[in-house]
């Protein structure tokens, strides 16, 4: 499976802007024939949480139409990263998912509210996982903070996801610990990581950068720098299986003893 990572700078509560940016970079990154791409976490808005109800996306209905139309235009699988999904209960940082017919196969809002940057005071969390299937394979949608818990993470592939698409708005302060992070979820999980982080800054942060693909082993495929950039790697799904079989993790659990 060849896999895109768009890590794009995000204009601060500019969804017009934004939205435009993004059809430019799937129209650039469709060019080295991707079947999956995958977006940065709150890309339509960036982190203007106090406007949220007003620039929000209601129901999300404009990035699902949107991004349906460019998984059928470009006949890509698309993990939409995330965007603010206004709804009468408030506002969710909610995940979607599109098959190469622009149909709608997952979606999950941010379980984790990242209280540092204050998401508990303008978004509601989620309750539902974040499995999908894309090609046959089980995967995990995860947003950003989710990465600190790997109990979460484990939720999923416990049962059989191969993938873990994370996106995220992580900050360069932090860069070391989500290079740790992502490569303990990989090894400790037996599977994939693609992770796609944003670039740029907002008037109160600086953002990492640096997404990547990693294998099951922990190893880093591909790696971007801190700028924007479209970062495309294959991946070897009977690398999973195989690891899985030679090291059975999943088999010698002991769930009985872990509460």
């Amino acid at each position: 499976m060849r896999i895109s990572l768009i890590q794009l700078d995000i204009a601060f509560g500019n969804p017009h802007m934004n939205y435009a940016a993004v059809a430019n970079k799937i129209s650039e990154a469709a060019a080295t024939a991707p079947d999956c791409l995958i977006l940065p976490e709150l890309w339509t808005t960036g982190y203007d949480l106090t406007r949220l109800e007003d620039i929000g996306d209601p129901e999300g209905e404009i990035t699902k139409e949107f991004i349906s139309r460019l998984a059928r235009q470009y006949n890509i699988n698309i993990v939409a990263g995330s965007v603010a999904s206004r709804n009468a209960s408030g506002v969710t940082n909610r995940m979607f998912v599109f098959n190469r017919s622009g149909e709608l196969v997952g979606e999950y809002s941010k379980l984790h509210l990242f209280q540092l940057m204050d998401e508990h005071l303008y978004l509601q969390p989620g309750e539902d996982k974040g499995l999908f299937t894309l090609e046959g394979t089980l995967c995990a949608g995860l947003i950003c903070y989710d990465i600190r818990f790997p109990e979460w993470v484990r939720a999923h592939t416990a049962q059989g996801a191969e993938i873990l698409f994370v996106s995220a708005e992580w900050p360069l302060p932090r860069l070391s610990h989500w290079r740790a992070l992502l490569i303990s979820r990989a090894i400790e999980n037996q599977c994939y990581v693609v992770a796609c982080n944003r670039a740029g800054s907002d008037p109160n942060n600086t953002f990492a950068g640096h997404s990547m693909i990693i294998d099951p082993w922990g190893d880093i495929l591909c790696e971007a720098s801190e700028g924007e950039e479209i970062l495309t790697g294959d991946i070897d799904l009977h690398m999973v299986r195989e690891i899985r079989a030679q090291i059975p993790i999943f088999a010698d659990r002991r769930p009985d003893l872990y509460d």
